[in-house]
């Protein structure tokens, strides 16, 4: 496959996944770093990075945005819930494992 190829299917499958992340608001970010180690706020921290590579300005907060679909304070005021004592302890825990596992590998 031809790199402009590659480039052109990552870009529609992460525009895929935003669609699929902006259509389920339910699913918390707390979740999602517990099952998958990132959320919607590492995709945009990563995006601005990739900006910021490039030469671009696109500063965290236009990042969230594009990746929320709108505003982060408003999808927090509409979406997010306070995360609950066992998604914490379960996140921490998932948190010191990670961390054992990065220790053991050095």
């Amino acid at each position: 496959m031809d790199p402009v190829t590659r480039t052109e299917l990552e870009a529609a499958a992460f525009r895929r996944l935003l669609q699929h992340l902006q259509a389920h608001p339910e699913v918390q970010n707390i979740e999602l770093m517990m099952v998958c180690d990132f959320c919607r706020n590492c995709l945009a921290k990563w995006y601005s990075a990739a900006a910021s590579e490039k030469g671009l300005a696109v500063g965290y907060a236009e990042a969230q945005e594009m990746v929320y679909g709108m505003p982060y304070s408003r999808w927090k005021t509409l979406h997010q819930r306070e995360a609950t004592p066992e998604q914490l302890q379960a996140f921490e825990e998932r948190q010191r494992r990670k961390q054992m596992q990065e220790q053991q590998q050095q």
